[in-house]
């Protein structure tokens, strides 16, 4: 089959979200999503340490009808949410939650990182679901660098964990509402390689740090490379050892409405999610230390 092709390249934002300064490669001023990625935002920092954590992060808010998705770069997080997860993951781990009906959640960096300080630095995407299963219970899933299926490709080039999906006969203990494929890749030397990726699915790109070449276009650090549909392999050159994230998912196909923090099919639905966070029926978190 033929090689998957560049069909878009975007750079990404960055914008300052109550504070926190990150890059945002989706939605942006003329992309405002690719089905059924809603959300890429990419935060790195180094805390200066002698703080509570609850000085600095995410504090509690609502989320209804996607799933949010937390890729510890480095540092560690920890969530916490109105159905009594508490949870630290740490550096390559993930944190999974489907919101499903609603809850409320918190993400803050590690107690001890707040107090001793360093570097903090994650990706986090949302990812739509069908409308079936945006009014089912929320689930939250930690995965930990351990548990993680991993593996390489290309004598060593390049080292992969498999954080959603199938790849190479290996299976995500993550369970999805909807068929994805999220691979984080480390480059490790420069030279060509391949990604295997399922066909009619929308795939994206996303690259941390280092450079890769695609075809003659040179791929750079904060870039969305959006791919055509068509073929399974994807033919990349490293110039620079680095990081890139795949992310690759079925269309969906459904209307999507979205306010803040609620992703759903109506309007009608969205001013339901608002009001039903307003009296407390996503549930509440108090935050105690």
């Amino acid at each position: 089959m033929p090689d998957k092709r560049l069909k878009r390249l975007t750079k990404a934002q960055k914008i300052d979200m109550s504070g926190i300064l990150l890059d945002q490669a989706l939605p942006t001023e003329d992309l405002d999503q690719v089905d059924p990625f809603l959300l890429i935002h990419h935060m790195a920092s180094i805390l200066p340490g002698g703080q509570k954590a609850r000085e600095t992060g995410v504090g509690a808010h609502p989320h209804r009808g996607f799933s949010t998705v937390t890729l510890i770069i480095k540092g560690a997080i920890r969530h916490r949410d109105s159905r009594g997860n508490d949870q630290v993951v740490e550096e390559g781990g993930t944190q999974w939650m489907h919101s499903g009906m609603g809850i409320v959640h918190s993400e803050r960096p590690a107690p001890y990182l707040a107090e001793k300080g360093g570097d903090l630095e994650i990706i986090q995407f949302w990812v739509n679901v069908p409308p079936a299963a945006k009014m089912k219970q929320p689930s939250y899933q930690p995965l930990t660098k351990e548990t993680t299926p991993s593996g390489s490709d290309a004598g060593g080039r390049i080292q992969w964990s498999l954080v959603a999906g199938e790849y190479q006969n290996l299976i995500s203990p993550i369970h999805t509402e909807s068929k994805l494929l999220v691979l984080n890749v480390s480059m490790v030397n420069t030279g060509p390689f391949s990604l295997i990726l399922p066909e009619g699915w929308n795939s994206l790109l996303y690259i941390l740090d280092g450079q890769i070449r695609m075809e003659d276009t040179v791929i750079q650090p904060k870039m969305l490379a959006i791919l055509e549909t068509d073929g399974t392999r994807l033919n990349l050159e490293i110039e620079r050892p680095g990081r890139i994230l795949l992310l690759s998912g079925e269309p969906i196909g459904a209307p999507v409405k979205k306010y803040g923090p609620f992703v759903m099919n109506t309007q009608t639905e969205i001013m339901t999610a608002i009001r039903d966070a307003q009296i407390g029926r996503m549930g509440i978190l108090i935050e105690e230390d």
